[in-house]
């Protein structure tokens, strides 16, 4: 229970801290915002500081903080290290910088935010691979409520059913200007994804004598394998899976819809910080409450979390009925229906803005909303009918690889405007450059890549080898090219 308390407190420290100093090397302007300058009444919006952070929190939040919390939790109570670190250090930094590097470039799509300071190539790659991710976002915030909907609901009503249903939604709050849907209703649901978190915490804590919080540890816990050399690894397993909860590059989607409604640049700490920092302390209780309902002191440890198949809506399901009885339980679900929904649907309002930003369409246009939309639905429909767990394994390995290349955006944008100051690159480059070894490791072992995962201790080796050789390679392009600049 102390290891819980000491990461919450670390937490919040660490907005009030590391977010200070995030702040001030960025150093916000006074003057006109997008919103206020491009005022258009269906995305550049003027809003209000709080509705702008519970709708910043509801966006990037969904099941992220959640399901891969869950996930994570089967690797034991070291995912705690994980979900605070990178909060504080990466994922937080990596929000506020896509989001104000956005604000200053009028509000712009992240595609054109890194192609600016990254160069025409990737310029070109992060559109189709935004988009992708984007649009694979949307298809797992859809599937997932879906079936948490059809589980609480008689057996005629199917998920395929509530897929569809989910599907007009978004279509809806794709097209409509963003103080329709989105202004009116996400600060609600955004205070409901908030009230959900601290009655599962609340509830496990109630039954910490039979449930008790685990206190951290640095040893692979995940269960259900024969040997070390056979256990799922920490590193890179572990990051990829737990991405919402600790850094994510679908946040980096989210930042400019609501970089174009921000009446101030001072205000940009407390939405894009500050809501990652709400997120990883969402993940931070689902994980520790996962890890105290599921753990078993017999030696199966969390198997009952891996039979269920991890951070799904099985474990969900279980733990709010476990914890905190029927009404509660129906009550926390609503909580984790409705928040992936509200993600889904920003995701694919998202991949739209990046087409039109790509492709300079009037955004003013029912009829061209409704021409881009389109298509963006069906694709995502038709990729709904994939197996679930694969859309998640790519969509992970993606979202992370997506955060790297921001990463490193940012840091380039800041050598830019701190030319005397190059050492300030580094709160973005020293993030960039782990997350690049993450990702590189991850192409190289995962199945759904190189697979050198299955040649055991060999392939498990070359991976780490080949990851850390990225990393170095990305590092070292930075630094010569930032050293190279007048």
């Amino acid at each position: 229970m102390i290891s819980f308390f000491v990461a919450l407190l670390l937490l919040i420290i660490g907005y009030f801290t590391y977010g200070a100093l995030a702040e001030r090397i960025f150093k916000p302007q006074d003057g006109p915002t997008p919103a206020i300058k491009n005022a258009d009444g269906v995305d550049y919006v003027p809003l209000s500081t709080p509705k702008a952070f519970l709708i910043q929190l509801l966006n990037i939040a969904g099941l992220g903080p959640i399901f891969g919390a869950i996930s994570g939790a089967l690797w034991g109570p070291c995912v705690y290290l994980w979900i605070v670190l990178g909060t504080i250090l990466a994922g937080a930094v990596h929000d506020y910088l896509s989001g104000m590097i956005s604000l200053r470039n009028n509000g712009a799509s992240i595609a054109e935010v890194t192609g600016k300071y990254l160069g025409p190539f990737m310029h070109n790659v992060m559109r189709v691979f935004s988009i992708l991710l984007l649009v694979m976002v949307g298809v797992v915030f859809m599937v997932g409520p879906a079936g948490l909907l059809a589980r609480l609901t008689p057996d005629w009503l199917s998920t395929r059913l509530f897929v569809f249903i989910i599907l007009i939604y978004y279509f809806l709050a794709t097209i409509l200007p963003v103080d329709k849907i989105i202004g009116k209703f996400y600060p609600l649901f955004g205070i409901l994804l908030i009230l959900m978190a601290i009655g599962i915490g609340a509830g496990t804590l109630i039954h910490s004598a039979e449930r008790p919080l685990m206190e951290f540890t640095f040893k692979n816990l995940y269960p259900g394998t024969l040997d070390a050399t056979s256990t799922p690894p920490i590193w890179p397993l572990m990051f990829i899976t737990v991405a919402c909860g600790a850094i994510s590059g679908f946040h980096a989607t989210q930042s400019p819809i609501m970089a174009r409604c921000l009446r101030s640049e001072h205000d940009g700490r407390r939405i894009f910080y500050g809501a990652m920092v709400a997120e990883g302390i969402i993940a931070l209780i689902w994980a520790a409450a996962a890890i105290a309902f599921f753990w078993n002191p017999d030696g199966s440890g969390l198997l009952a979390l891996k039979k269920i198949g991890g951070g799904n809506s099985g474990a969900v399901y279980e733990m709010c009925v476990g914890l905190l009885g029927n009404i509660g339980g129906i009550i926390a679900m609503l909580g984790v229906i409705v928040c992936p929904i509200t993600s889904g649907d920003t995701a694919f309002r998202s991949a739209r803005m990046t087409i039109f930003d790509w492709l300079k369409l009037d955004e003013k246009k029912l009829s061209t909303r409704l021409l881009v939309t389109t298509p963006l639905l069906l694709t995502g429909l038709f990729i709904s009918f994939l197996d679930y767990s694969i859309i998640w394994r790519y969509f992970s390995w993606a979202n992370q690889t997506l955060a790297m290349i921001v990463l490193w955006a940012g840091a380039v944008f800041l050598v830019k405007h701190n030319i005397k100051q190059k050492y300030v690159s580094l709160m973005a480059a020293a993030p960039a450059t782990f997350m690049s070894a993450v990702s590189f490791t991850y192409l190289i072992y995962a199945p759904e890549c190189f697979n050198l995962g299955a040649r055991g201790e060999l392939g498990l080796t070359i991976s780490y080898a080949g990851g850390l050789l990225g990393a170095i390679i990305c590092a070292a392009i930075f630094w010569l090219k930032a050293y190279r600049r007048k």
